[in-house]
């Protein structure tokens, strides 16, 4: 299982997280920060599980990718 985590607030809008995995993150247009799809959230952190393992490549190129660290990306 693939366990994405995103901390919305720290987002600044970059887009290099849409770039990589578009399937997963995509930008506000209310306030222009990536939304984490289909993720919920507890205490300002979005978290998605995911039993598709195929996701897991381009999730750590979008953690990696991201300037401020705000997206972690593990498997279980």
């Amino acid at each position: 299982m693939v366990v994405i985590t995103l901390q919305r607030k720290k987002c600044i809008g970059c887009n290099y997280c849409v770039e990589m995995a578009p399937a997963q993150f995509q930008m506000s247009k209310k306030d222009g920060k990536t939304v984490l799809l289909h993720a919920t959230e507890k205490k300002g952190f979005y978290t998605l599980k995911s039993s598709d393992n195929a996701i897991f490549d381009v999730c750590v190129l979008a953690e990696k990718a991201c300037p401020v660290k705000i997206i972690t990306t593990k498997i279980l």
